[in-house]
C-alpha cells in the first residue's frame, strides 16, 4: 500500500540522465523561481541512486509530468507514488568510515599526501578517522587522516 506522507504531500521518482542528477535539481529550483504553480516541499538526489530525484509534493502526477517538461536532463516520472519507506534510509548520514576495513587500500584524495597511495592499519568510527602506512615511504610510518579524505582502491582479503 502507497501511503503519503504525514502532510498530505507525494513522494514521485523523476528519472532522470544519468550523473545529472544535480543539475535537475538545481534546474528544479530555477523552475520554481521562475514557476509558482509548482509546490515542491523538498527534492532529494542520494548518491545511491543513479539517474533519480526525488520530489516531495502535494501535487499531482500530471503537474509533475509538466515539470518534467521544463527540464532538460529530465526524462520522466515514474508510475505512481514512492512510500516514504523506501527514500527513508536516505536520509540518514553514513560514517565516512563506513565500507573501509584494516588492510584495505586507499588513495588519499586530499592534505599534503594527495595522490599517495595507503594501507589502512585501523579505523576509528567514533572519530571518523582512519590510520594509514603510506605504500612509497621508506619508513612506515603511520599518518591518521578523516575518513572522507581517502578513496577505497581494493577492498580488503576476506578471511
Amino acid at each position: 500500500m502507497i501511503m503519503s506522507s504525514e502532510f498530505g504531500n507525494k513522494i514521485y521518482a523523476l528519472k532522470t540522465t544519468a550523473n545529472k542528477e544535480r543539475k535537475v535539481v538545481d534546474d528544479i529550483v530555477k523552475v520554481l523561481e521562475d514557476h509558482d504553480e509548482f509546490v515542491i516541499t523538498a527534492i532529494m538526489a542520494p548518491d545511491e541512486v543513479r539517474g533519480y530525484v526525488f520530489i516531495e509534493t502535494p501535487d499531482e502526477y500530471a503537474r509533475m509530468e509538466q515539470l518534467v517538461r521544463l527540464i532538460p536532463n529530465a526524462r520522466a516520472v515514474v508510475k505512481g507514488e514512492t512510500d516514504f519507506s523506501e527514500v527513508e534510509h536516505f536520509l540518514e548520514p553514513k560514517p565516512a568510515v563506513s565500507g573501509i576495513d584494516e588492510g584495505t587500500i586507499v588513495e588519499l584524495i586530499a592534505g599534503p599526501f594527495k595522490g599517495e597511495k595507503a594501507v589502512v592499519k585501523r579505523v576509528d568510527a567514533g572519530k571518523e578517522e582512519v590510520t594509514l602506512e603510506l605504500y612509497e615511504s621508506m619508513v612506515p610510518i603511520p599518518i591518521t587522516v578523516r575518513g572522507d579524505n581517502v578513496r577505497v582502491i581494493e577492498k580488503a582479503p576476506e578471511d
